[in-house]
């Protein structure tokens, strides 16, 4: 298959008008619009994916954006995620994520593609030069950062591994305690030149059974901020049998998994801490990227 064509990555492009950054321009309501009811032309795929992640151009009536296209057919059977498909999961958890008000995962539909159903999510372009993640050689961070852990780096030598002690992971970091991320890494965090943070891969979310396995436990233990708290409060409300976040998710993942979903706001709430690692499941995926 042939290389990308360069749709101006990240950016919805108007019938005669300019170029926006990110979806800036036309509202996020255009955008799902034209994700899910667009043209949708495979431009290409990215070969470092375990599954068929494909690199396309949507169209429609002039507008136009670049996107990424999950095909259900190409997804990897996962023995501890039985229950239904990869794809209804990242829409999943871009519901949750638009619930929050924060943001933090770009727009994402489910509908047919050239391969069958598979999830579309809009293509967000990083900033290279933003840092958030490193492995320094020192007992303890910088100001500024916070410690995850160390890693074996080879040759018998370790690193400590840091995050930015910044508030867009914070606020990452409830979201995906919420959404139970069994894979949260340091290559899914897409920083922009605007200063905005999106994050991509959500497909080992929402199971029932605890498997939080994150980057970003620099915060474990401490308390939740009081915007996490207010945000909690309202996903609590919406998520209560027949409150529009509830019945969203029962069309994407299952009762015992919408259930569970619920069961870890409350958890979160009632405790107001940020949660720590534990039980049998390894807290941090590695490779880190």
């Amino acid at each position: 298959m042939s290389a990308p064509e360069r749709i101006p990555p990240g950016a919805v492009t108007p019938a005669g008008g300019a170029v926006p950054e990110a979806y800036g321009g036309p509202g996020p309501s255009a955008v799902l619009d034209l994700l899910a009811s667009g043209e949708l032309t495979v431009r290409g795929r990215i070969r470092e994916a375990s599954n068929a992640v494909l690199h396309c151009a949507v169209e429609r009536d002039g507008a136009r954006a670049a996107c990424v296209y999950k095909p259900v057919a190409g997804e990897r059977p996962l023995w501890d995620f039985p229950d239904g498909n990869l794809a209804r999961r990242e829409v999943a958890a871009y519901e949750v994520s638009r619930a929050t008000g924060w943001d933090l995962v770009p727009p994402t539909v489910l509908r047919d593609g050239p391969y069958g159903e598979g999830m579309v999510q809009l293509w967000i372009e990083a900033d290279p030069g933003a840092a958030l993640l490193a492995l320094v050689e020192a007992e303890e961070p910088d100001p500024g950062w916070k410690a995850v852990g160390f890693a074996d780096v080879g040759e018998g030598r370790t690193a400590l591994l840091v995050h930015a002690d910044d508030a867009r992971l914070r606020r990452l970091a409830v979201l995906d305690a919420v959404l139970n991320n069994a894979d949260r890494k340091g290559g899914h965090l897409l920083p922009t030149t605007s200063g905005k943070l999106y994050a991509i891969d959500h497909g080992v979310t929402f199971n029932a059974e605890d498997k939080l396995r994150t980057l970003l436990w620099g915060w474990a233990g401490e308390p939740l901020p009081e915007e996490a708290l207010g945000v909690l409060e309202r996903l609590s409300a919406d998520l209560v049998p027949g409150g529009a976040l509830a019945a969203r998710l029962a069309e994407l993942i299952t009762a015992a998994e919408t259930e569970a979903v619920r069961a870890r706001v409350t958890r979160l709430l009632g405790e107001r801490r940020h949660p720590e690692p534990g039980g049998d499941w390894p807290p941090i995926p590695w490779p880190p990227v």
